[in-house]
């Protein structure tokens, strides 16, 4: 999930939010608003009301911005690297670079979130019952500490990629020893509950009429969707054991020069080659990754005198190592900002990963005709070269 709008940084970890949280916002201010505090809090001006909704919904999503914190904070105590965290339609996502070393590791990061929830919640209901209170603020306390212990109870079911569902994985991982088979199961409960989410969602809007049904079974549809990512990230994962970020690369990309203005670089380089992404370099050394589309974004009337530098991911936060193991490099991937990644040894170019390239690398393994090489050795390296070469031209 990629952030359109970036909305700070705490802890040292980037905070931004998908457009369809604006959606989410405005539902939650209007049903809060219009519904919720007239019911609980009546006798109120609707100014109030409105007033009590905008913040609720800021203490709402402040909270949901602790709980990711509380992942990231422990993911990178287990060394894990964070991309940061975003705010979309269903909430939050803390953006993981690589996968959990251990079963410890992901059980400890897995529960961070909810304890944070839990804190949250207790402390805004004891503070809301405890004394006076304003019947506004009154009513705003206890509304955010109950909805945080009813997202907790939720997070907590043993199904992925819910909480409670890596929680699971995690202690069965540790059991089995055998991160794939722990995947599958918490996968298989995920994809049960999701299926049952919509189930139930289209029963309350077939027999009661119930608009809310449509809202569940839109929610079963992601985690469902979800799910099914989880196990084929997982079966992926298993696939490139051994594998590096160096492995399917394309290893010379067409470059172009930080200096060089956009009108140059849309005429001399995208348009001859068509491909999507290039490595930017500042002389030898690596400054970003740009692509076509960024060129795009900008008016046509500035193109001769902006430079590409000024619109490329900068290499901070496109680089990856040669020797990453390539299960890592593909979870980086997903989440980085063009789907493309450079790999970088010491400021200089190694090559240009992206995921039809690790695509390829799988697929030529399940049809090379000697399976006892390893994979990664089918195609012949000259077809390889060739092979990746051309993948480089995706325009997707």
């Amino acid at each position: 999930m990629t952030a359109a709008f970036r909305l700070g940084r705490i802890a040292g970890i980037e905070i931004g939010a998908h457009w369809s949280w604006l959606l989410v916002v405005a539902l939650v201010v209007w049903s809060l608003a219009a519904g919720v505090f007239p019911h609980t809090n009546p006798g109120l001006t609707d100014g109030t009301y409105l007033a009590m909704a905008v913040a609720a919904a800021v203490l709402f999503f402040a909270s949901i911005v602790l709980h990711e914190l509380g992942h990231a904070v422990q993911a990178r105590r287990d060394g894990i690297a964070i991309g940061g965290i975003t705010l979309w339609v269903f909430g939050g996502v803390a953006q993981l670079r690589q996968e959990p070393p251990s079963a410890g590791a992901e059980l400890r990061m897995a529960l961070a979130g909810p304890a944070v929830s839990l804190a949250i919640g207790v402390v805004c209901l004891l503070a809301a019952l405890a004394g006076p209170l304003p019947a506004a603020a009154d009513g705003v306390l206890f509304w955010v500490g109950q909805i945080n212990l009813y997202l907790l109870v939720f997070n907590l079911m043993p199904a992925l990629p819910l909480d409670g569902g890596r929680v699971l994985r995690a202690i069965l991982w540790a059991r089995r020893r055998d991160y794939l088979s722990a995947t599958r199961t918490a996968g298989k409960l995920g994809r049960g509950f999701a299926q049952a989410m919509i189930g139930l969602g289209l029963l309350l809007v077939i027999f009661v009429g119930a608009f809310s049904g449509l809202w569940l079974a839109f929610l079963g549809w992601f985690l469902l969707t979800a799910a099914e990512a989880e196990l084929q990230t997982a079966e992926a994962r298993v696939s490139l054991a051994g594998l590096t970020a160096a492995d399917p690369m394309v290893r010379a990309p067409v470059t172009v020069d930080a200096d060089t203005t956009v009108q140059e670089f849309m005429d001399d380089i995208f348009l001859p080659t068509r491909y999507t992404a290039f490595p930017v370099l500042d002389g030898d050394r690596v400054a970003g990754i740009v692509s076509f589309r960024q060129a795009l974004a900008l008016p046509r009337d500035t193109w001769s005198t902006t430079p590409v530098r000024a619109i490329m991911v900068p290499a901070d936060e496109a680089c990856i190592d040669p020797d990453t193991p390539l299960a890592d490099a593909l979870a980086r991937l997903t989440t980085a900002p063009l789907q493309r990644l450079l790999v970088c040894r010491d400021d200089r170019l190694a090559g240009l990963l992206s995921l039809t390239d690790v695509a390829r690398l799988i697929e030529a393994d399940l049809h090379r005709p000697d399976t006892s090489l390893p994979l990664g050795s089918w195609p012949p390296p000259h077809e390889s070269s060739r092979a990746r070469r051309g993948a480089s031209t995706s325009t997707s």
